[in-house]
């Protein structure tokens, strides 16, 4: 259930970081938007292991 949640967030932090840099915001704002993907994605792995 909570890696279900988990995924979703990741999605939608990555699709914000697309809309950032389509928006030409600063690189810094790009960028944490994907690191917290990625960790939103990797919080979702250990919870299934």
């Amino acid at each position: 259930m909570w890696s279900i949640i988990l995924m979703a967030v990741a999605g939608l932090l990555a699709g914000g970081a697309l809309s950032l840099r389509q928006q030409r915001a600063h690189i810094s704002w790009i960028i944490a938007a994907w690191v917290l993907a990625g960790m939103a994605l990797f919080a979702a792995y250990a919870l299934t292991l």
